[in-house]
């Protein structure tokens, strides 16, 4: 149910047009045609109808918010943020790596909020941070030594294409 992916709800605009079904049902029109001026499903003017004989045209006024409240303030969640860009290390991790149970560490640590480590990348999305892998390369690798096989020995082994062309 709900919207295609992509697509945000205008809760605005719903309420204006659930607010002109009220004044459609004071002129005394009927459900189908208030259904039919509006372009909206008969069942859908049907539950407004019946919450605006209940409640009058306050129940047709939309919520204040819809969903739970986020757990974390934005004050924290910036906190976050700065914690984040400060890196593992500071927490005393060994690695430049990011995990979401070092994430949800860092959460614990600074808000006093426990998030299990498979939500917490909502958090880290809304914080506009992605998941990556980091590169992994060896130590002990000598880039000038990997450079010149790529440009002098890898051509010499190569598979060279046939000078006869196939059918």
């Amino acid at each position: 149910m709900g919207n295609p992916k992509g697509v945000e709800r205008d809760f605005e605009q719903l309420e204006r047009r659930r607010l002109k079904a009220a004044r459609l049902f004071d002129r005394g029109l009927h459900q189908g045609e208030v259904a039919r001026q509006l372009g909206v499903h008969r069942q859908s003017v049907s539950r407004w109808h019946q919450a605006w004989k209940k409640q009058g045209t306050k129940a047709l006024v939309k919520a204040t918010r819809a969903g739970r409240k986020p757990r974390l303030q934005p004050i924290e969640l910036e906190q976050l943020g700065q914690g984040l860009k400060a890196g593992p290390e500071a927490l005393g991790y060994g690695t430049a790596l990011w995990t979401t149970w070092r994430v949800a560490d860092l959460i614990e640590r600074q808000t006093g909020q426990k998030f299990h480590p498979g939500h917490v990348w909502r958090i880290l999305r809304s914080l506009g941070w992605s998941c990556q892998r980091p590169v992994g390369r060896a130590t002990q690798r000598d880039e000038p030594a990997i450079l010149q096989w790529k440009r002098v020995r890898w051509p010499e082994i190569k598979k060279k294409r046939s000078s006869k062309a196939e059918p």
